[in-house]
């Protein structure tokens, strides 16, 4: 259960459509100005960017997660034009009360509490949708499972409550739940139907977002569309959730990669697709696919498969 219930009477909200947590104050480079500022350019941003500066976002521990609109924080201290934040969607053994990390503060707006938990939340279940305002115009273009709260249901269109105010989304693009009970719990099969459309998106280091995920981030979003909050790491994921077999894989079941032929370090998470085969966001300059396992560097390096979802 996804359960986006506030217990306080103000809270810092995600002002743009993807806010990148960073690892320090200096870890965003010039070449970033299009990720850290508001709005932010996030298709740009990626585009622009090179395969090694890409790659230079894990290698040199710059990048460590992402929050969609609307996500909130917990600002712990702000410095200069950085917020230290936690995010208490993201579980990490970094810290109990969630993912840590650094946001430029433009990309946050503090909201009350009274007006922003309503009663039902609207979470985008499209690749992507557009925010329009009431005239109609198109006002940003929002991720997968963005979770918004409903102010009102109309015909084609679900008024919700933004950081910027009262707008609109598409119906066709939304699922909407009760916010007191999170999104509805569904099976392994369903984790892989919300993987298929992604497949060919290119991997991003640290995307949470349908601008480009990486191997945990799809997992974490795959699950959070089905109703279960995992941790957002790739070595956290294996901790947690119940064991599972090789024998006993079904789809929906997290498998884990470790080098040294899954004796070494842990590197990598996928998503068991059926039939001996993995859906996954691979690696930097690659993109989602599935693969047959059989035969491959993944074969070698199956270190353990983890279920969380409820049959």
């Amino acid at each position: 259960m996804i359960n986006q219930t506030l217990d306080k009477n103000t809270v810092w909200v995600v002002s743009v459509q993807v806010a990148t947590v960073w690892t320090s104050k200096e870890s965003a480079r010039t070449i970033d100005a299009l990720g850290i500022t508001n709005p932010t350019d996030i298709d740009r941003w990626i585009a622009e960017l090179t395969t090694e500066q890409k790659t230079a976002l894990c290698t040199e521990n710059r990048v460590q997660s992402q929050l969609l609109y609307g996500e909130f924080v917990q600002v712990t201290e702000v410095e200069g034009e950085w917020a230290h934040v936690i995010i208490p969607s993201q579980p990490s053994k970094k810290d109990p009360r969630g993912y840590p990390g650094l946001v430029s503060l433009t990309q946050l707006k503090r909201l009350d509490k009274e007006n922003w938990n309503q009663p039902e939340t609207a979470a985008i279940n499209a690749k992507k949708a557009w925010l329009t305002a009431t005239n109609g115009e198109k006002v940003m273009e929002l991720s997968y499972m963005t979770c918004l709260p409903v102010l009102r249901k109309h015909s084609n269109m679900v008024e919700v409550l933004t950081p910027h105010g009262p707008m609109f989304l598409s119906n066709q693009a939304l699922h909407i739940y009760e916010t007191s009970q999170g999104l509805e719990k569904k099976s392994g099969d369903a984790i892989v139907a919300a993987g298929e459309p992604f497949l060919d998106l290119a991997y991003f280091w640290g995307g949470m977002s349908s601008f480009g995920y990486d191997c945990s981030g799809f997992s974490y979003a795959t699950h959070k569309a089905c109703g279960y909050q995992i941790p957002r790491d790739a070595s956290d994921q294996a901790r947690a959730g119940n064991h599972v077999t090789n024998e006993d894989l079904l789809p929906g079941d997290l498998l884990f990669f470790a080098y040294e032929e899954g004796k070494g370090s842990l590197h990598h998470v996928g998503i068991y697709y059926g039939e001996g085969k993995m859906i996954h966001s691979r690696t930097n300059g690659k993109s989602v696919e599935i693969i047959q396992l059989k035969g491959t560097i993944y074969e070698k390096e199956l270190c353990g498969a983890r279920r969380y979802w409820e049959e």
